[in-house]
């Protein structure tokens, strides 16, 4: 095995990459602007840096056979120019430095949202689906943009593949299971919709082992977009019940139609922007469609061009995330 570069090694996805990594025998160098001195222990090189600093990214990438592109601005509220800065530019970044040092591979963590359209039925979608005229928040629109620009770079000198997981969830989330187990925990979290809908989730240790399956068969899976996810769509609210139910937080007790939603996140953002505020809104119009609607997708062409299959079931990911979350205690959740 030869060395392999992590941008956003200290995430939460890219800590999983990195830990595969160093199990499989590569040399792992991790690139976050943070202190991560957990990584260090594991074994990976750690290097502070910043992806929209060209030379940051060019040194840390100097000697890699492959990139593992996973750093970007999510959420769903901010200033344009923030996320065009880190997901576009950042990721221009990224590719010049690959081309520059000859690097073989580089595999781009992407999103399903870059095809996500309110009035698109996204139900067992394959990857032909087309990219959306619009889009409902900047960080779909933003990384989009990368996703078409990172596709493109793909030829000779660099082979690219992006990669679409959906959901991920897992012990050491910081980012969707806190915040929805801490809103049911105090009484403040109600079912948008009738509670049907469908979505895809994957499991943090599956998506991680289909970033290395992506350069493992990076000669089958080059110059294209793969939908990853635990391979099974779950009922949202259904499997959100049985998490609140594992980790003995009281059930759901209120719903709300989805389109009295969608208006109030539409009528919180129209205010929010007005007055100019910095945090995000409880609800937005993207927020309601997505806990309201199903989105999942065919993983078909994962499974044959990266050989994928899903190492940790639905049932076995949601029992190891219940663990954790009564291990850690509902009140030392924390996410960003």
């Amino acid at each position: 095995m030869g060395r392999a570069l992590v941008i956003g090694g200290g995430g939460f996805l890219g800590k999983a990459i990195v830990y595969k990594l160093l199990q499989s025998g590569w040399e792992v160098r991790s690139l976050a602007r943070g202190e991560y001195p957990e990584l260090k222990k594991l074994g990976a090189e750690t290097v502070r840096g910043d992806i929209y600093n060209p030379e940051d990214i060019a040194k840390a990438s100097e000697g890699c056979e492959v990139v593992y592109h996973t750093a970007s601005k999510a959420g769903i509220w901010g200033a344009y120019e923030e996320y065009e800065r880190i997901n576009v530019q950042g990721t221009r970044n990224v590719l010049e430095a690959c081309r520059r040092n000859k690097v073989r591979a580089l595999i781009y963590t992407s999103t399903p949202s870059v095809i996500y359209h309110p009035e698109a039925k996204i139900e067992n979608v394959q990857e032909d689906i087309a990219y959306p005229e619009t889009f409902e928040c900047f960080y779909a629109q933003t990384k989009a943009q990368a996703e078409r620009e990172v596709l493109a770079a793909n030829g000779a000198d660099l082979a690219t593949v992006a990669l679409r997981p959906h959901l991920i969830y897992g012990p050491g989330d910081e980012h969707l299971i806190p915040r929805v187990v801490q809103r049911a925990a105090a009484g403040q979290l109600f079912q948008v919709g009738d509670g049907t809908n469908k979505v895809d989730i994957t499991y943090i240790d599956n998506a991680a082992l289909a970033h290395l399956l992506a350069f493992e068969h990076i000669d089958e899976c080059a110059g294209k977009a793969y939908f990853i996810s635990d391979g099974q769509p779950v009922v949202l609210w259904d499997w959100i019940r049985e998490l609140l139910k594992q980790v003995g937080v009281p059930p759901i007790k209120r719903a709300i139609p989805y389109r009295f939603t969608w208006f109030l996140g539409a009528a919180m953002e129209f205010v929010y922007k007005v007055l100019n505020k910095k945090e995000e809104p409880k609800m937005t119009r993207f927020t309601a469609t997505q806990l309201a609607t199903s989105h999942y997708f065919n993983i078909s062409n994962a499974r044959r061009d990266l050989r994928y299959q899903p190492e940790v079931s639905g049932e076995e990911g949601l029992r190891r995330l219940a663990a954790w979350v009564k291990e850690k205690g509902i009140d030392k959740l924390s996410y960003r």
